[in-house]
């Protein structure tokens, strides 16, 4: 449909105008002298008004052609004004594309919006009917410790990756001291990372092979605590991952990992006096040689165990 208001608008130049002026324009704009062949083709294809259909122009004798013209100006001056209309006011392309554009940037807009993700919530177990004697994985029961379980890698004193995989097993009675140490811990901004946890009696052989020595490795004879699942060799690292300087690597035999060397920085100092109250607090005790080691009390009584964790 075309719009009135512009058509006007376009012929007459303003908002404010007069439909007889602009008819009047119109009228003058439309010369008899003036696209004589086109007028008359027009009026000759029926473009007339009151129904009648004009003479052919072609067969008009030139002195009667003018007057022919004359007789219907009206009518081509309300034809050339549709004609306007029609051309002047309808969809302008250009702009049709830009609102289209508009509309389809809007859409984009909206649909980039980010969505709030639905995180399920992990669900832990529990220690219903299960016995404090009973070997778990601690992953099962928190998230909230780090991990770098060095005899699942070749970074080891033994130089030889001796776990399937990367797995922390312990005692039920383990677990449950476990996280009451690492709940306290966070209070102070940091959280236990494991080296190693419970370790099968046959790499305790493996380890005696290398470094046949009780002050450092276990005779697996008489079975290291790991191997009871009652010891842990751990650090401290802060919540967004960064260890604490303990002064040595883990598996450092040498008198600068002992509790009782206090030639070190006293940030040094600080760290270990943190990690072995902390766990002391919580039923653990340590040994002289490594600031690493812990066994938890009582865990000595238990029986040696062999057993090797299912790998995914």
């Amino acid at each position: 449909m075309f719009n009135v208001q512009c058509l006007i608008s376009k012929i007459s130049g303003h908002q404010s105008f007069s439909i007889g002026a602009i008819y009047k324009r119109i009228l003058g704009a439309i010369s008899p002298l003036k696209r004589c062949t086109e007028l008359a083709e027009v009026g000759a294809r029926g473009m007339f008004s009151g129904g009648k259909k004009p003479k052919d122009v072609r067969n008009l004798k030139a002195g009667n052609f003018l007057l022919t013209i004359q007789k219907y100006r009206r009518t081509y001056a309300l034809l050339l004004v549709s004609s306007v209309l029609f051309l002047s006011c309808k969809e302008n392309p250009s702009e049709k594309k830009v609102i289209q554009e508009s509309t389809i940037k809007a859409v984009e807009v909206i649909d980039t919006v980010p969505k709030e993700k639905i995180v399920s919530k992990k669900t832990f177990r529990t220690f219903e009917n299960l016995a404090d004697t009973t070997f778990v994985r601690l992953a099962d029961f928190s998230d909230g410790f780090a991990y770098d379980l060095r005899y699942a890698t070749e970074n080891n004193f033994l130089k030889e990756k001796v776990y399937d995989c990367a797995e922390c097993y312990t005692r039920v009675k383990t677990v449950k001291a476990l996280l009451a140490a690492n709940a306290n811990f966070k209070k102070e901004g940091v959280r236990i990372k494991f080296y190693d946890c419970y370790r099968p009696n046959s790499v305790q052989y493996k380890m005696w092979a290398i470094v046949p020595n009780p002050q450092y490795v276990a005779n697996p004879k008489k079975g290291s605590i790991h191997n009871k699942g009652g010891a842990v060799d751990i650090t401290l690292e802060t919540l967004e991952g960064q260890e604490l300087d303990m002064g040595t690597d883990f598996d450092f035999f040498g008198k600068r990992a002992y509790h009782d060397n206090f030639d070190l920085p006293q940030e040094i100092l600080d760290n270990r006096k943190l990690l072995k109250e902390t766990m002391e607090k919580h039923g653990f005790w340590s040994t002289r040689t490594e600031w690493w080691h812990y066994n938890l009390s009582g865990a000595a009584k238990d029986k040696i165990a062999n057993f090797k964790w299912k790998c995914d």
